[in-house]
């Protein structure tokens, strides 16, 4: 290993370690056993060292060697320098959350933000109170937002591709259609056609009005009625709440465990219908940028994201 000091001189570290070796044993025999090398080796490193000190560092008394009164003055200082270098050198320590300080900043969608802000703010009070959120809406792009640490963590359907992004999928939901209790579509099963004949309101960011349902409805002959477009999840599904419209939310997929996504739907009353057509399902993902990946700190908020979105019984260290 090569420290540079100064354009015109390099500094081997590993004189460093020879030299703590030396000086704690007294001995080129036991400092060249302590760092599993040969006596030879040892003994040219010391010739260097006595070069490069301009001392004899440790010298002959009978059938021992003592340190000069220069070698007894550097003992402590080259110790703690070997000391730094394995700190230096060592993997991170973890990191325990209730010394971290700060505020993480994640970008998702309003309903995932919504879905994850109780149980994060619950983590964070029981273990890592220090701790704040800051939660931006889909308005920035999110590669180069993550590359320049605008963001810490992006969470939602992950669909863009930059090569040192780190992706992780978290949980495959289905959409259902949300409506009111006693919306007309309670009653009776659900059919495509009685589907695309209900008024609905559709969300997208950048106010499109078609979606997978359509591209569904389109294969049986059918097309519904987008009666608005909103921004906001949350908002279309209070509309729905309070009208005849049809609201499209995710969902647990049958057999796993309720997903928080849903919780907003639940408290606004809203009835869940399951939509008679084959769609996609919808994939809630988080990314971050690959410097982040062995911080402890962002780990705890990845490993607090994984609980909120899958339960507890989930856990990595990435």
């Amino acid at each position: 290993m090569m420290l540079v000091s100064s354009p015109d001189t390099a500094i081997d570290a590993n004189l460093a370690i020879a030299l703590d070796a030396l000086l704690a044993e007294n001995s080129v025999t036991r400092a060249a056993a302590r760092l599993h090398t040969s006596p030879a080796a040892m003994s040219r490193t010391l010739a260097r060292l006595r070069r490069i000190l301009q001392d004899p560092l440790l010298v002959r008394a009978g059938q021992t060697m003592v340190p000069t009164p220069r070698a007894q003055a550097l003992r402590e200082e080259a110790a703690a320098v070997v000391r730094s270098l394995g700190a230096l050198l060592s993997p991170g320590a973890s990191v325990d959350p209730a010394g971290l300080r700060g505020t993480f900043t994640l970008q998702a969608a309003d309903l995932v933000g919504a879905a994850l802000t109780p149980g994060l703010l619950h983590l964070a009070q029981s273990e890592a109170p220090g701790v704040s959120f800051r939660v931006r809406a889909e308005e920035l792009e999110a590669g180069p937002a993550l590359r320049d640490g605008r963001i810490d963590l992006e969470i939602g359907s992950i669909d863009h591709v930059d090569p040192e992004t780190q992706v992780e999928e978290l949980v495959s939901l289905r959409m259902v259609a949300a409506v009111r209790p006693g919306h007309p579509l309670t009653d009776g099963p659900l059919t495509p056609v009685r589907l695309a004949g209900a008024p609905h309101v559709a969300v997208s960011r950048r106010g499109r009005f078609t979606g997978p349902l359509d591209t569904a409805l389109a294969e049986q002959n059918l097309q519904r009625r987008v009666s608005v477009v909103l921004p906001s999840h949350l908002a279309a599904m209070t509309l729905a709440a309070r009208s005849d419209m049809v609201c499209l939310v995710p969902a647990a997929l049958p057999g796993a465990a309720s997903s928080p996504l849903t919780d907003d739907a639940v408290a606004l009353g809203l009835h869940f219908l399951d939509i008679p057509l084959a769609l996609p399902p919808l994939t809630i993902g988080m990314a971050w940028h690959p410097r982040h990946t062995a911080d402890g700190a962002q780990q705890w908020l990845r490993r607090a994201v994984r609980r909120v979105l899958r339960g507890p019984t989930v856990e990595r260290d990435t």
